[in-house]
């Protein structure tokens, strides 16, 4: 079985969890709220804005052994690259603040999940920041575009409100089969790692999500 498949089913436990937000519930069941949403956004910008200096820091940390990934991570630098400006457009096209979200601080489940993307490549191996990559894009690839839509039938926004959902829900689509490519040439050591920092990025990026308002308040019964 190639990697990314054993990848993923390894991670079917992790990656439930997660989904199992509440703030993911109320998008996938219209009761999604403006200040949810922009909150989600506020909290994405923040991490997305570190994408681009994160891949700039790994090909710089690769190993020899590990140099035939720099091709890879300069693709994904190219492709990443200026993405935060989308969020704060959207946040903008959504009746937000975009200059304070700017200049704010990330809430403390974003600011962790940074600083330990930055910790994994500086003091541990480069390698395991895919397990990063594998966590977000396969979280977009099943979430992004239909939770955009679920939101705009709520909320009413333009659709110039979700360029960053419905952009990353369709390049991750696409980056799918790349990263599944570079997985499996990975040694298995260097898989390994990306297993490990998969799922710690899975409990991270939940509880980014977990961290969020939601429309039902915490121990009130759902209703449509």
């Amino acid at each position: 079985m190639p990697f990314y498949e054993q990848l993923t089913d390894a991670t079917k436990e992790a990656r439930t969890e997660l989904l199992a937000a509440p703030i993911i519930a109320d998008c996938l069941q219209g009761r999604v709220t403006r200040d949810s949403y922009l909150a989600f956004l506020g909290q994405a910008f923040h991490h997305v804005r570190h994408t681009t200096p994160l891949l700039m820091n790994l090909g710089g940390r690769l190993p020899e052994r590990q140099a035939w990934m720099r091709k890879a991570v300069a693709e994904y630098i190219d492709e990443e690259i200026g993405h935060e400006e989308w969020i704060l457009n959207d946040i903008a096209a959504a009746g937000g603040d975009a200059e304070m979200v700017r200049a704010s601080q990330p809430d403390l489940p974003a600011e962790v999940m940074v600083a330990y993307a930055y910790d994994l490549i500086n003091r541990r191996n480069p390698a395991g920041f895919f397990g990063m990559v594998f966590v977000l894009e396969g979280t977009s690839v099943a979430l992004a575009l239909t939770a955009a839509d679920k939101i705009q039938q709520a909320l009413g926004l333009p659709d110039k409100a979700f360029s960053y959902l419905r952009s990353h829900g369709t390049l991750d689509q696409e980056h799918t089969q790349h990263l599944a490519r570079l997985l499996d040439k990975m040694t298995a050591d260097d898989q390994a790692e990306v297993f490990h920092c998969a799922r710690v990025f899975f409990k991270l990026y939940g509880d980014v999500f977990r961290a969020l308002p939601t429309a039902t308040p915490k121990g009130a019964a759902s209703c449509n």
